[in-house]
This record gives structure tokens, sequence and C-alpha cells, in this order.
């Protein structure tokens, strides 16, 4: 059963999960690990929800240094504050919380850049 979750170890490494943890234990897998933010432990569920079973599969506790933020996105081609919104926020109407957090670096909600980075603020 191990081998089916895997992948979570590179994703692990991805996210800058510390001390993560994948091993199986009387018949569940056991994971275990410390981000820096909510995000990244929000991410990591995500890819552990993503294998079929994993309700009666795993048990995890993972858990978020910091939680004055939810996380840090950096931007890639093609997003909007709107799409970003609706991926950490689960709603796009959300996108003038993400543009008030980056007020510091941001002028025009309608107008980011790849590459920059942006506070998210908590749900």
């Amino acid at each position: 059963m191990l081998d089916k979750y895997r992948d979570l170890e590179g994703i692990a490494t991805t996210l800058g999960v510390k001390n993560f943890s994948l091993k199986e234990v009387a018949g569940k897998v056991q994971i275990a690990g410390t981000t820096t933010y909510a995000l990244e432990r929000d991410l990591l569920w995500d890819a552990i929800k993503k294998h079929s079973g994993w309700e009666a599969e795993v048990a995890a506790e993972v858990k978020a240094e910091r939680t004055d933020i939810h996380g840090v996105h950096t931007v890639k081609p093609g997003e909007s504050l709107s799409k970003i919104a609706k991926v950490h926020l689960d709603d796009a109407n959300r996108y003038m919380d993400i543009f008030n957090a980056n007020k510091d670096k941001l002028k025009d909600p309608n107008m980011i850049h790849p590459g920059q980075e942006l506070v998210i603020p908590n749900r």
C-alpha cells in the first residue's frame, strides 16, 4: 500500500515540507511533516486526496508553522488574481483580498506578472 503514496515524497519536497515522513503502521499509511504556511499543507492534502481510498488508508498529521497569513504564491503565466483566489481561497470573488494584502507591490488588480510573489491572506 505504501507504494501507492510514494509520489507524495516528491510533492512534499517541492512544497518544502520539513521532517516529512511516509510509513506504513498497522495497515495505515502514516504521513507527517511541517510546512511553513497552511497553503503548502493544503496543497499536500489535495495531493493525498487524489489517491482513491485515501480516507480508509491514510492517517496524516501535517502542521503549519505560521498562521499569520495563508501563504505565499508565485504568479505563473496566464494567472489572474481571481484565478489565484479561486484556488487558494475557494472564492474567485476574493481577488481584492489578495490585492489589498499586496498593495506594497501591486498598483492595479488587473496587472500581475509571472514571478511575482504574492501574500495570500487567511481564509
